[in-house]
């Protein structure tokens, strides 16, 4: 039985959608909020500290790698535990992440924040609490529901990091208005992220107990095991060229080439990210007129010839203007590449076809940033963005010859 509905639920959940989902997707938004400022504001941060282009990679590529592992681990160990324990500790390592930015200026000691805390540089949520809301919302909805309240789980952490995004240009402002420095600024931003991370465990304080679960039998891949396994392979490469270009090395490369402020940068992503949460709405009418693949495929390759011209491009303004268009395209193929994947394959394979496709993502797009600020380092400032889109384009012609003759008609029950 579901409890009652209060006001807010009624508005904002759909029905057959426990109340205290609510508390999830509001913790969602206030994670987005924060990752939208921290990934514009993460390298001027480190440039502040006297690092360079080459740090800036190596942190993205610790907190993507951390990222990974956590994710690893909580499909390993996490029903050994209970829920809500789960999402407290990972609001608490929130809260210390914050701290620790804040607080250091060395690159060891930051680089191990980044591996083990919670920082986001990326558009989307890569952080431990992905895997758990993602279970508990699972659970706080009936089946006809959870369609509807995963949409809404994903807008509003997308419609958040927007908003968050205006936010990073907050220390220049502060510089302009008052005597107060740059640097001490951008360590108070720090300190609200902590500050959020403790009103996020406060919340998950709220949610019901529930009595742990014998861990579920997984269903090992059978049948489909050869296209998830090209699957896996295929979204690996398209991981690896986004990871050449997550949100904190698009800020860098737009700070080094064309000196674009804080301020301006934090307008430039909320925009993008506006954008991009638009686009996701409108990828399953499409996706409903073309078919799956073609939504992936047809919408994914202007966005990268987008981002191959503005590598090219000598003007800010044409720069920008390519690069949101970029932002208006390039998401499309998240919801219907999840959609393709619970489609090619039998109902018992589901849970196992998305944790095999998703752990080689992770890992494939933990080490590309380095690599992206070794490059921006030594000078080849368009190289990053070259590298993405021909990376993501080579991936959208093979991902389309290879599946082209395969009917995502397999999940149906």
């Amino acid at each position: 039985m579901m409890p009652a509905r209060g006001p807010l639920s009624t508005l904002f959940l759909p029905a057959g959608v426990d109340q205290s989902a609510w508390l999830l997707l509001v913790a969602r938004s206030l994670r987005g909020f924060c990752d939208g400022f921290i990934a514009v504001l993460l390298p001027a941060y480190l440039l502040a500290l006297g690092f360079g282009q080459l740090t800036v990679g190596l942190i993205s590529t610790a907190t993507l790698v951390g990222s990974a592992i956590a994710t690893i681990l909580v499909g390993l160990l996490g029903n050994r535990y209970p829920q809500r324990a789960l999402l407290l500790f990972a609001a608490s390592l929130m809260t210390a992440t914050g701290l620790g930015f804040a607080s250091l200026s060395s690159l060891w000691p930051l680089l191990v924040v980044a591996f083990a805390g919670t920082l986001n540089p990326s558009s989307g949520d890569v952080s431990l609490f992905l895997p758990l809301e993602h279970a508990r919302l699972a659970e706080s909805a009936e089946s006809d529901a959870r369609t509807a309240l995963f949409a809404r789980y994903s807008l509003m952490g997308a419609l958040s990091a927007a908003l968050g995004a205006l936010l990073a240009g907050l220390p220049d402002w502060i510089a302009v208005h008052s005597r107060v420095a740059v640097l001490p600024t951008m360590r108070a931003m720090f300190i609200f992220y902590a500050m959020t991370g403790f009103f996020i465990c406060l919340l998950y304080l709220r949610l019901p107990k529930r009595e742990s679960r014998a861990a579920t039998v997984r269903a090992p891949l059978g049948p489909s095991r050869g296209i998830v396994t090209r699957l896996a392979l295929f979204f690996s490469v398209d991981a690896f060229a986004g990871g050449l270009l997550v949100n904190s090395l698009l800020t860098l490369w737009l700070i080094q080439r064309f000196g674009l402020s804080l301020t301006a940068a934090g307008r430039f992503f909320f925009w993008a990210g506006l954008l991009s949460a638009g686009s996701q709405l409108t990828a399953a009418h499409i996706a409903r007129r073309i078919g799956l693949l073609n939504t992936m495929v047809f919408t994914h390759i202007p966005s990268s010839v987008c981002l191959i011209a503005a590598a090219f491009t000598p003007s800010l303004p044409m720069t920008l203007v390519l690069l949101l268009l970029r932002s208006a395209l390039s998401q499309l193929d998240v919801p219907t590449r999840s959609a393709y994947v619970m489609a090619v394959v039998t109902p018992p394979e589901r849970p196992a076809a998305a944790s095999f496709t998703a752990v080689p993502r992770s890992l494939a797009a933990a080490v590309a940033p380095t690599i992206a600020g070794g490059l921006l380092g030594a000078g080849w400032l368009g190289a990053p963005l070259i590298a993405c889109g021909a990376l993501k384009i080579a991936y959208d012609l093979a991902l389309l010859v290879a599946f082209r003759h395969i009917r995502p008609d397999r999940g149906s029950s």
